[in-house]
């Protein structure tokens, strides 16, 4: 399942630069074809060439910010602990990053709809990205042996909940704490 990078052009970004600003102050309800026109300065049949509803561009909105924060990853982890390391970064830039931040803190229904209800482009660009260095981290001999695709869902799945519980648990574990057994329960899982 590779999933390649997506790329959009200069009218499109300015479409998805407009939503990620009505999401991050306004919340998903709020992004209309009328509001992302008015606010990207474009007409509404150019938004409509690209996609076919405002759902559709905040499910662009946020492939683009998923990808945003790959893309921080230059090169796939080699190791285990590389690679428990940068899921653990990659939680950090997500739980705080200005769109899903929002999502998680304000509109966890709204976030469940866009990254739970089903495996999407997101789900998917992080899936490649995990296989990938569970590949490597294979090679190294420092993960477990088994199909990468199926060991990245698992560690996926892992780290989705504790992202979504995180708030939940906050007033039962510190932050250092939930990080700590997060890394634990990832390392956990990959260990040759």
């Amino acid at each position: 399942m590779e999933e390649r990078q997506p790329s959009w052009d200069p009218t499109q970004s300015r479409v998805l630069d407009a939503a990620d600003v009505l999401i991050s102050r306004r919340g998903v309800h709020d992004v209309t074809i009328a509001e992302l026109a008015r606010r990207s300065g474009l007409s509404r049949p150019t938004i409509y060439r690209s996609w076919s509803d405002a759902d559709d561009v905040v499910r662009s909105a946020l492939l683009r910010r998923v990808a945003g924060l790959i893309a921080q990853f230059p090169a796939p982890a080699q190791t285990r602990a590389t690679l428990v390391d940068d899921v653990l970064r990659f939680t950090t830039m997500f739980r705080t990053d200005a769109v899903y931040g929002r999502l998680l803190a304000d509109e966890p229904e709204a976030f469940a709809r866009y990254t739970l209800q089903r495996v999407g482009s997101s789900q998917r660009l992080i899936l490649a990205w995990l296989a990938q260095a569970i590949t490597a981290a294979q090679a190294d001999g420092s993960v477990r042996a088994g199909a990468p695709q199926e060991i990245a869902v698992m560690l996926l799945l892992i780290t989705q909940s504790a992202v979504i519980s995180h708030s939940t648990v906050a007033d039962l574990i510190d932050e250092a704490a939930w990080e700590r057994e997060l890394r634990a329960a990832l390392d956990g899982h990959l260990r040759a």
